[in-house]
């Protein structure tokens, strides 16, 4: 009798590994949706533009997950940092844009990790959220937010790269992935239905060209990145530029 043993394997964003990295501070963001007679509009947050982390860069709700967050009904510090992440997003979603979440509407949707060299580093875990109230008014503190836009995805992306917004990679390619679904509706099955895939990044250099590496690309343990094979990397060209040939 031959026994087959399948190995998977345990780097960061391969499928199987954890999503939480215990050397990143934990964070969470809410994508907040709504229908809009052009499609689905998702709600920009504009960071202060002298704040140490994302300075001026566009961004969803988010932030990091609080003691508080972490804290149980009985009072008594909660392990489940799922958990805690739902609590920390539906608090940022009311502190940054003073808008009420509905915690179970959340639905995941990725989680992303910086590069091991970058200075600060959050293991962000990101939910998408309908915006339930049609009445509802954002409002910003005017200090840590300084402006928001309810926008199309993809003509978020053509801000960027026109210029007019400045984004983050997991910002991006998320609008990216949310350019699909006609309606919420629509949107929050795909949600529902979604493998949560952890984009655990790397960064390396084709000539003189930046590229952010996922688990899937033929370079994405160490190997030149120029090499034939599978694709799945963000080129950080003037206008950046989104390659999947793997499989979510």
């Amino acid at each position: 009798m031959v026994t087959t043993v399948t190995t998977v394997s345990t780097a960061p964003g391969s499928p199987g590994s954890p999503l939480w990295d215990p050397t990143a501070v934990p964070a969470a963001t809410v994508i907040v949706v709504r229908d809009a007679a052009a499609g689905v509009e998702v709600l920009m947050l504009k960071r202060d533009s002298k704040l140490s982390f994302a300075g001026g860069h566009w961004v969803f709700p988010g932030g990091r997950i609080d003691p508080a967050d972490r804290a149980a009904p009985d009072g008594s510090e909660d392990g489940d940092l799922e958990a805690a992440a739902r609590r920390a997003a539906v608090r940022e979603a009311a502190e940054e844009a003073g808008l009420v979440i509905v915690p179970d509407s959340l639905l995941r949707w990725s989680h992303w990790t910086p590069p091991p060299e970058s200075p600060k580093r959050y293991s962000t875990a990101f939910f998408v959220a309908p915006l339930t109230d049609a009445e509802a008014v954002v409002r910003i503190d005017d200090s840590e937010i300084r402006d928001h836009r309810w926008a199309r995805p993809a003509d978020v992306i053509t801000m960027r790269d026109d210029g007019e917004v400045e984004l983050s990679p997991p910002t991006f390619i998320t609008l990216v992935q949310l350019g699909g679904p006609p309606t919420v509706a629509d949107l929050m099955i795909e949600a529902e239905s979604r493998v949560v895939e952890h984009f655990a990044t790397r960064i390396a250099a084709v000539e003189d060209t930046m590229v952010a590496l996922y688990h899937g690309d033929v370079a994405y343990e160490g190997d030149d990145p120029s090499n034939d094979g599978p694709r799945h990397r963000l080129w950080l060209e003037s206008n950046w530029r989104y390659e999947r040939t793997t499989q979510p």
